[in-house]
C-alpha cells in the first residue's frame, strides 16, 4: 500500500532533506510514499547541472540538488509529485520508473484533451515541441526520491531566464496556456491514480 502525503505549498530545501532522511533510514519494511507538493519560487540544479544555464536568475533563489537532469524552476501553480519508492521491492529499475511517471503525465493529460508525448533524447513530457513535465530521480540504498513536476496554472516567465533542461531554445508551456482549468489538486489525484494503477504490486 502507498501512502499518499499532501504537504502543500513547502520551501524546496526543507522538502528536500526530508527526502534524503526518509530515503536514508527506510529498509526492507519501510511504505512507499508518494508527496505532493508545491514550492515556493526557486531554481534547482541537478547533480550535472551546468551553471551557464543559470542566465538571469534575479531574486530567485538557485540551490544545487542531488537529483538528476540539468536546471529548472518550480513555483506556485506547479505540481510535484515525489516519489519515494523501493525500487528493488518493486522490481523496476530507474528507467523504467522514468517512463513510467511520463506515462502517468501523458495520461492525465489526455483526460483534459492535451495531446502530450514522451521524448528519447530528453526526459520529461512534451506538447507541441514545448516542455509541460520534467523528471528527475536520484536513487540511493534501493530508493528513489525526487520525482515529477508539471505545470499547471503558474508564472512561466522564469523559466525565460535559464536554459530550461539544459536547452537553449527549450519554450515551457503549461495546462492553463492550452486552456484548461484545473485545480493543482485535482490535477495530483488524476496522476497519482495514473502511478499507482501502473505500479507492480
Amino acid at each position: 500500500m502507498i501512502a499518499i502525503r499532501h504537504l502543500g505549498l513547502q520551501d524546496y530545501e526543507a522538502t528536500w532533506q526530508d527526502m534524503q532522511r526518509y530515503t536514508q533510514e527506510r529498509n526492507e519494511y519501510t511504505p512507499d510514499e508518494l508527496w505532493i507538493v508545491e514550492h515556493n519560487p526557486i531554481y534547482t540544479l541537478g547533480v550535472n547541472g551546468k551553471r551557464e544555464h543559470l542566465l538571469n536568475t534575479g531574486n530567485i533563489p538557485v540551490i544545487n540538488t542531488d537529483r538528476g537532469g540539468q536546471v529548472t524552476y518550480h513555483g506556485p501553480g506547479q505540481l510535484v509529485i515525489y516519489t519515494l519508492l523501493d525500487i528493488k521491492r518493486l522490481q523496476i529499475n530507474s528507467r523504467e520508473l522514468v517512463t513510467l511517471l511520463e506515462r502517468a503525465m501523458i495520461g492525465t493529460l489526455a483526460e483534459h484533451g492535451i495531446t502530450a508525448v514522451a521524448r528519447a533524447d530528453a526526459p520529461g513530457v512534451y506538447v507541441q515541441g514545448k516542455k509541460i513535465g520534467s523528471i528527475g530521480l536520484r536513487i540511493k540504498k534501493n530508493g528513489s526520491y525526487h520525482g515529477l513536476s508539471l505545470n499547471n496554472d503558474m508564472d512561466i516567465r522564469p523559466f525565460d531566464h535559464i536554459n530550461t533542461c539544459g536547452y537553449s531554445d527549450l519554450k515551457v508551456t503549461q495546462l492553463s496556456d492550452l486552456g484548461v482549468t484545473v485545480s493543482t489538486n485535482q490535477l495530483a489525484s488524476s496522476v497519482i491514480r495514473a502511478i499507482t494503477t501502473m505500479l507492480p504490486k
